[in-house]
């Protein structure tokens, strides 16, 4: 998922956070590594700042300040009467302050980020987020002004050189022009959000990440214990599923709390906004149809029998058992062996399989670890999962990872360095220019990762190894496309119930079960535990709506893939390159033309599942 501070409307959702037990591979406990905490790099947050007490800092607040006061007052009330040359000069000033208001938030968010727990960390967070809303609350005016401009008015302004570089962000500011409202009120609203919203959603993260579960005496945070999910022995993986329920059973109150809080402030934001459905403006703002949306889940959820139900249904009978428990889903296969890779040896497997698609790729990819802007070690307090950070264009991303050595690890490594290479291609488009809807934001991870698979996959010669590969990325493939989209009509039911009135606790638990039946198929028997699951899912919180874009991405990344192997566009890997470095100045069928695809067209989203179904076919047949 992508991380964009919270700044603006305009300043939306850019970083990749992969939740630990749905999309994302799971982690492993430090003390099990192959690597000690230590001994694995950590990020230097100083091409940043040096410090939250860094000089630098303070005067780039004060900066910023003095900066959006001064042009709230040159052009707050004269934009509709701007000159092309002079909008689009408007246009570059304010782009210079988001970047330094971008910049003091990327900051305060990736300190956070590695230790929730330290109060020191929390104020110093809660303290920056609130003053640059308060200085961005100054600039709102300025994208509302632009949105009254009649649309030929706006054409001939776009005429001069210096508003049309700015064009594609026009174009996609200008869609929520029907859901605005008067200045005062957007004011209001982004200056309480940091005593709302945000506030609910930093309850969340740090009552998660102050969590420990007893796992037989030993005490465990989220990361560790929903690792031990894959663990080889069943007997932990019991032990840590019951735990996990055990533990989030204790906080139910409080999640529920904080959910329906969160659904009922976004369904009154869409009801001033006028935006006729839950999912609307997000939609919208992924610059998808809603009928795209639609055919995506359609085609997973006429699959689900095709794919989820039947490997499933295999891997239980690989097992030996009538039904899988709920610890069995993500379970090594009985004779796969527990491999482990160093941190080096990740590395290399993913360079090496970037190199072999595009040296100019792999060249971008080892700057991460050439550079300290990787932080690897799992650690108590910090996240869990994974995400990539871009920042902002004039320093560069951040990768989060939490890294235990399995093969999961390896490829959530390819996921989130297949982020930090496209961030760092959009770079030079600017911070106005460079943001990508979540839809094809995830396109260049989901093919990192392919990438990858596919190198392991072709170097294996061993049978027996080669089918575990197999089914680790089928399993893969399932928590990225069937669940994710399980996880988005639990989000749907939610959001729809909670508009008749607030969810009890065991109505989110109910319908969270209904959808994980419904998706995972008859293959499982579903312990009373497993109920409670729902609570620790960031997406939730974070970001409503969000989890349909892995879907999206992977059925995308799949017919995007089978093109390159086909060989039948010529100049493919500079083709792709291309469409990471135009950021988020094309839509995705622009973006989708130079390969022969267009997602519009229900077939596109069969194909890119047949890919999955192929893999299960060829495991059906070696096993």
């Amino acid at each position: 998922m992508i991380h964009r501070p919270a700044v603006s409307d305009a300043a939306r959702h850019r970083s990749s956070l992969r939740a630990p037990e749905g999309a994302a591979p799971v982690t492993r406990p430090a003390e099990r590594t192959d690597a000690a905490p230590h001994d694995l790099p950590a990020w230097d947050l100083s091409d940043l700042y040096a410090g939250p007490d860094d000089p630098a800092l303070t005067a780039d607040r004060e900066a910023a300040g003095t900066a959006a006061t001064a042009f709230r007052d040159r052009y707050m009330g004269t934009v509709a009467g701007l000159s092309g040359a002079d909008l689009g000069a408007a246009i570059a000033e304010y782009e210079r302050i988001s970047e330094t208001l971008y910049r003091l938030m990327s900051f305060a968010q990736l300190r956070h980020a590695t230790d929730q727990t330290d109060p020191t960390v929390g104020r110093f967070y809660q303290g920056l987020h609130e003053a640059v809303t308060e200085i961005s609350s100054r600039l709102l005016f300025f994208t509302l002004e632009i949105n009254q401009i009649d649309d030929d008015a706006l054409a001939e302004r776009l005429t001069a050189p210096e508003a049309a570089k700015f064009q594609s962000w026009l174009r996609d500011l200008r869609m929520f022009r029907n859901h605005e409202l008067p200045e005062a009120m957007e004011r209001l609203l982004h200056e309480k959000d940091v005593a709302g919203r945000s506030a609910w959603v930093r309850l969340f993260d740090e009552t998660l990440a102050h969590m420990r579960f007893d796992i037989d005496g030993e005490s465990r945070t989220v990361t560790e214990a929903l690792d031990q999910l894959s663990d080889t022995d069943r007997a932990r993986r019991e032990a840590a599923a019951k735990a996990i329920g055990q533990g989030l059973s204790g906080q139910t109150r409080l999640f529920a709390h904080i959910t329906n809080t969160l659904a009922k402030d976004k369904q009154i934001d869409d009801q001033w906004r006028r935006y006729d459905h839950p999912m609307a403006a997000r939609n919208l703002a992924n610059q998808v149809e809603d009928s795209v949306v639609d055919a995506l889940v359609a085609a997973v959820k006429d699959s689900f029998a095709d794919t989820a139900h039947r490997y499933y249904g295999m891997k239980a009978r690989w097992f030996g058992q009538d039904k899988l428990a709920t610890w069995d889903r993500n379970a090594p296969l009985p004779d796969a062996e527990d491999r482990r890779f160093t941190w080096d040896q990740a590395r290399d497997t993913v360079l090496s399989a970037y190199g072999a698609f595009s040296p100019r790729m792999a060249d971008v990819g080892r700057r991460f670890f050439d550079n300290a802007w990787i932080d690897v070690p799992p650690r108590a307090g910090k996240t869990s999962g994974a995400f990539a950070h871009p920042t902002v264009p004039s320093a560069h991303p951040y990768l989060l990872l939490n890294f235990m050595g399995r093969t999961r690890d390896v490829m959530t490594l390819a996921h989130e360095l297949g982020h930090g290479v496209h961030q760092v291609l959009a770079a030079p488009k600017g911070v106005l220019l460079a943001d990508t809807p979540l839809t094809l934001a995830e396109t260049a991870s989901v093919f990192g990762e392919m990438l990858t698979f596919r190198s392991m996959l072709d170097a294996e010669t061993d049978p027996r190894r080669r089918r575990t590969m197999l089914a680790g990325k089928v399993e893969d493939m399932l928590n990225t496309v069937v669940r994710q989209i399980a996880f988005h009509e639990f989000e749907r039911k939610v959001h729809t119930e909670r508009r008749e009135g607030a969810l009890s606790e065991e109505r989110i638990n109910a319908i969270w079960m209904e959808v994980q039946a419904e998706s995972l198929g008859p293959a499982f028997d579903f312990d009373d535990g497993y109920k409670v699951f729902w609570t620790y899912i960031p997406h939730f919180i974070h970001t409503p709506f969000y989890v349909y874009a892995y879907a999206f991405g992977d059925c995308l990344v799949n017919s995007l893939y089978a093109v390159y192997q086909s060989g039948t566009v010529e100049g493919f890997q500079d083709k792709y390159l291309d469409m990471l470095a135009a950021g988020g100045t094309l839509r995705h069928r622009e973006l989708l033309a130079p390969f022969g695809l267009d997602a519009s067209d229900p077939a596109f989203w069969r194909r890119g599942l047949d890919v999955l179904k192929g893999f299960i076919d060829e495991l059906e047949q070696v096993a």
